[in-house]
């Protein structure tokens, strides 16, 4: 089955083909000739997610789906948030809002008197999937907390600066596949996977 992946981001289009297999053929909206940007102006992950996908579904009417995702920092009340992508400006530079949300948190110490930790964050993600003319809807979360500097080669945005619950290493530091096996991105696409692989069968 060929699926349309709201994303120009080629590192989010390997991450899923990863996890949705050989059975699947996925392409972006560039491979089909749509170079536009996708609106997305929902006030949460769900909303801008349906949003894109409904517009890829418009226009091509094929199988499709968008994923909106970001980081929610509790130190700063849950932002970044939907913004997370344009924290630093509309430039959507991952190095920029890195160091802004590094900026952001420099009086936030990883722990109090007390031991507990302080820079909580977790990553959401909500894929919204247009099959046959209906949305479905697949949530992810991965816990975690903002370290005080990046490290790590690997993956992108803010994977430098967040360290998932339980362990040592930061998303970036990961491989690849131990990456999608405990992401919010890898969560909610194994869902999209599953609901997939049973509607084929």
């Amino acid at each position: 089955m060929k699926i349309i992946f709201a994303t120009g981001n080629r590192h989010k289009l390997s991450e899923a083909q990863a996890i949705l297999g050989p059975e699947f053929e996925l392409v972006s909206p560039k491979d089909l000739g749509c170079h536009e940007d996708i609106p997305e102006d929902g006030n949460t992950f769900e909303a801008n997610a349906e949003q894109k996908a409904r517009y890829l579904w418009d226009r091509f009417g094929l199988p499709c789906f968008a994923d909106d995702s970001g980081l929610e920092v509790d130190a700063l009340h849950g932002a970044p948030g939907v913004f997370s992508a344009r924290y630093a400006g509309p430039q959507k530079n991952d190095a920029d809002n890195l160091n802004k949300l590094l900026d952001d948190l420099r009086e936030v110490p990883v722990h109090d008197a007390q031991g507990r930790a302080l820079r909580t964050a977790r990553f959401r993600c909500s894929i919204a999937l247009i099959l046959n003319e209906e949305c479905h809807v697949f949530n992810g979360t991965s816990e975690g907390e903002i370290t005080l500097s990046a490290s790590g080669n690997g993956g992108f945005g803010y994977d430098p600066i967040f360290r998932p619950e339980g362990y040592t290493a930061n998303f970036s530091e990961l491989s690849a596949e131990e990456k999608n096996r405990i992401s919010h991105r890898g969560r909610a696409m194994r869902q999209m996977a599953d609901w997939l692989q049973q509607q084929t069968r």
